[in-house]
């Protein structure tokens, strides 16, 4: 990521999930006398940062950081002995945790 696509992101960190016109990234992001220079300097920056997937765009053009995307969250347990020892000790953990099968272990990578 260049200067301009870190100041890009920088300005639109201090608008959280609100569409910024274009227009208003070149005014404000690189400050006035860059804006002075050359007032469409943000153009092809955010294009990249569209491409790259860390913009979205609206209908009317505008954009904003897209959300982060979520982590797909699993079961883990310490190993899969402790989780058999709770299961046939009769006790009723059935409303704070879901035992399942014995077998259904899920290593660090899934």
């Amino acid at each position: 990521m260049d200067a301009d696509e870190q100041a890009i992101c920088d300005f639109l960190r201090s608008w959280p999930r609100q569409f910024v016109a274009v227009r208003e990234i070149c005014r404000r992001a690189g400050g006035k006398k860059r804006f002075r220079d050359d007032p469409y300097w943000a153009n092809q920056p955010v294009l990249r940062l569209v491409e790259k997937g860390l913009l979205e765009r609206d209908a009317a053009g505008h954009c904003r950081l897209a959300p982060p995307k979520e982590k797909k969250k699993g079961v883990k347990w310490v190993s899969p002995q402790i989780k058999q020892i709770l299961k046939q000790s009769g006790k009723g953990f059935d409303e704070v945790m879901d035992l399942g099968d014995p077998d259904d272990y899920i290593d660090e990578k899934g």
